[in-house]
């Protein structure tokens, strides 16, 4: 069963979100928030596998309340893309996932189950937009690519595809190899580098300058 705890200033968003997510035969909703101060209470209270964090609330906003989370549940972030500008800010607090507010029902639902097995959810809008608030940042506010050096020739290969976008199956057929073995390389990739998960090893792939901005 995946606990989920909403947070969202809106109280008409926390209860359709809720409803909907409660008529899922494999989730429970324990528990929602109206803002990022109550959302990081809770959910050190309630203990919920994944939270559904808007990043405009009163009190303490999303990213704030992501940041001091980072060592809990599976973040996913609810967002309008026109309006939110802190998605690299997001996924460096410890985001696994966007979704976009006005996402059809069948994406929410997939959104959390995704994200609760430890998948990152990037769709290639959030890629972009990733990409391009990078590029923006200067040379010298990206670290050394030392840190690299401690992956296998395979394993960088990996890393550099899941920070293009692949899936798991799209690297497997890429490197013509089974999706399990994939799933074993990016286990390994995040435990050398000391990452949470598949969103970080995006960020870290593009700070450390594997992957660079076209």
């Amino acid at each position: 069963m995946i606990k989920v705890l909403i947070a969202d200033d809106q109280a008409m968003v926390r209860e359709g979100f809720g409803a909907l997510l409660a008529a899922q035969p494999d989730m429970l909703v324990v528990g929602d928030a109206a803002d990022g101060a109550a959302a990081v209470t809770q959910a050190r209270s309630l203990r919920p596998d994944v939270v559904l964090m808007d990043i405009r609330m009163p009190i303490m906003d999303g990213l704030e309340a992501t940041r001091r989370l980072q060592d809990g549940p599976k973040i996913l972030i609810l967002t309008t893309f026109d309006l939110d500008d802190y998605v690299y800010a997001a996924l460096r607090a410890g985001a696994s996932g966007f979704l976009l507010k006005d996402a059809p029902a069948a994406d929410l639902i997939n959104a959390v189950r995704v994200v609760a097995a430890g998948e990152a959810l990037l769709a290639p809008s959030v890629t972009r937009r990733l990409i391009a608030e990078f590029a923006a940042r200067p040379l010298a506010d990206r670290p050394s690519p030392a840190a690299l050096n401690a992956l296998t020739p395979r394993e960088t290969d990996v890393l550099r595809l899941i920070a293009r976008g692949r899936s798991n199956q799209e690297i497997a057929s890429d490197l013509v190899v089974a999706e399990q073995t994939v799933k074993t390389h990016i286990g390994r990739i995040l435990s050398k580098l000391n990452l949470r998960d598949r969103a970080q090893a995006v960020v870290f792939a593009y700070e450390s300058g594997l992957v660079t901005p076209s």
